[in-house]
Formats: C-alpha cells, sequence, structure tokens
C-alpha cells in the first residue's frame, strides 16, 4: 500500500503538469494553472497522511497481536524498494537543484517560487526511502536478534514522520489555494513602496500567489494629487515577481483628478 502510494503521487503530479500545460492558454482560468500544481501537491500531501494512519493502525494491531513474519522474503522486498526510492530521489534532486538554480537571479519573497507539485513528488520520494531504511533496521533485528516488536514500532515512527511531512505540504499548499500572503511582510513592502512617492495612501490592498514565480496585486489609492495607475504600476516594477497589477485611483477630499485616466482600474502588466 504505501509503495502504491508512491506511484499514485507521481501520477497526480504527472497529471497536473500535463493539464497545466494544455489548458495555460484557456480563458477559463482567470489568472492561469498557475495552483494546479498546488492543488495537485494537496491532494498528494492528504495521501500520504492517509498512508501513514494506516501504517500507524497495522502497527498497533501487531504490538497487540504479533503475527508470524516470512523475514528474508520480507527484506528483499525492503531492499528493492529502497534501491527505487534512492535512484528516484537522486533524479528529483538533480532536477531540483537545477530548478532552484534557474531562479537564482531573481527575488524570492517566503519561497513562491516553490513548485509544490514537484516539492509533493520529491517529499514522498524521501518518506518512501526513510520507511524502507526504518523496515530493513526492524526486520534484520528481527530475523538475527528476534527482536520481532521492533517492527510495528518503526511502523509507528515511520508513520509519525510522513504525517508529519504530511501536514507540513497540506498546511503549504492550503494558504496558497486560499489566497493567503505570499509572505509576511510583502504587502507593507507594496504599501511603502506606493506611500513614499508623494502624498499616497493605500485604502485597499491584496496580495497574492498565482502560480510559481508569479504574483498578483490588488490594490487602492487615495492621493490630493492622482496619477494614471500606469504611474503606481511602474512604481512597483522593481518587485519583479508581481505579474498581474490592478490598481484603483481616488482623489482625496474635494481635490478633483489630475489626469481623467487616474479615474479607471488599470489591468495587467
Amino acid at each position: 500500500w504505501h509503495m502504491a502510494s508512491h506511484a499514485a503521487a507521481l501520477g497526480i503530479a504527472s497529471a497536473a503538469y500535463m493539464y497545466a500545460r494544455r489548458h495555460a492558454a484557456n480563458e477559463t482560468y482567470s489568472f492561469g494553472t498557475g495552483k494546479v500544481g498546488d492543488l495537485a501537491g494537496f491532494a498528494s500531501a492528504l495521501i500520504l497522511a492517509l498512508i501513514a494512519l494506516m501504517m500507524g493502525w497495522e502497527s498497533i494491531q501487531r504490538l497487540l497481536n504479533p503475527v508470524s513474519i516470512a523475514y528474508d522474503e520480507a527484506l528483499i522486498v525492503a531492499a528493492v524498494g529502497l534501491l527505487v526510492n534512492i535512484v528516484s530521489a537522486v533524479l528529483l534532486g538533480d532536477e531540483h537543484h537545477d530548478h532552484d538554480h534557474a531562479h537564482d537571479h531573481e527575488h524570492d519573497h517566503g519561497g513562491h517560487h516553490r513548485d509544490h507539485d514537484f516539492r509533493a513528488v520529491y517529499v514522498h520520494v524521501i518518506a518512501d526511502a526513510v520507511t524502507s531504511v526504518m523496515a530493513i533496521v526492524a526486520l534484520a533485528a528481527g530475523r538475527f536478534y528476534q527482536v520481532g516488536w521492533l517492527d510495528p514500532v518503526m511502523g509507528l515512527v515511520g508513520g509519525a514522520v510522513i504525517l508529519q511531512w504530511a501536514s507540513t505540504l497540506m498546511r503549504t499548499t492550503s494558504h496558497i489555494l486560499l489566497d493567503a500572503e505570499p509572505a509576511p511582510g510583502l504587502a507593507e513592502k507594496v504599501r511603502g513602496v506606493i506611500e513614499a512617492d508623494r502624498d499616497n495612501r493605500v485604502a485597499d490592498l491584496h496580495v497574492w500567489r498565482l502560480g510559481p514565480g508569479h504574483l498578483a496585486a490588488m490594490l487602492t489609492v487615495v492621493s490630493h494629487h492622482p496619477q494614471p495607475p500606469a504611474h503606481y504600476k511602474a512604481l512597483l516594477g522593481g518587485i519583479a515577481e508581481l505579474s498581474h497589477v490592478t490598481v484603483e485611483v481616488e482623489c482625496c477630499g474635494d481635490h478633483p483628478p489630475a489626469h481623467p485616466a487616474a479615474a479607471h482600474s488599470g489591468h495587467g502588466r
């Protein structure tokens, strides 16, 4: 069951990549398909959590009601599983290094460049490798030292480790799916850039993640001397990850807008 969950995670990731690529230009998705990977990562985290709970339940049953174990056959299966996971982890690790290196020249605000679909697969493979090692140690101890209770104990430990990784991935991806602020202080940075110019005041501000390396911002600027929306977008040009900016400009008090265009919203960049 555990190794089957690994195959399921790879399948979910592959399907997500293909779907996102196929529908990248689909206008049905207002902000693109950048969050498909996060949705897949969340699904993989749920599978990880379910498998961890199953491992824990089975281990408790084995502690309460010990059963005979075919140690030789089980050791072979665990060793093959570990070999597969090591190869997979090395391949994914190289890909992950190349992915990070490609973004070294860009600023990272709290990790919104991370591809959580890719991360879900990588974490799943590492989880598989860790539990394979635990299984080999426990099975070897039972085979040569007659410590049969170590096998279910290792199952509990492995389940706890997997559950922790799954909860972290679930928490991270759910924040993105619910449009939580990408990083602490990022909204304040946007606010500071706008309010440092003239007498601007940001009355309303929302910043969220569209996909790996892409953010969106929607803000309302109030000023005695309002400028066209393009002026405020230019001020935010230093934040490279902002791919879509919507600006609404309002005149403060009784002062009329300095530019007719300042009374309208600006969309996109």
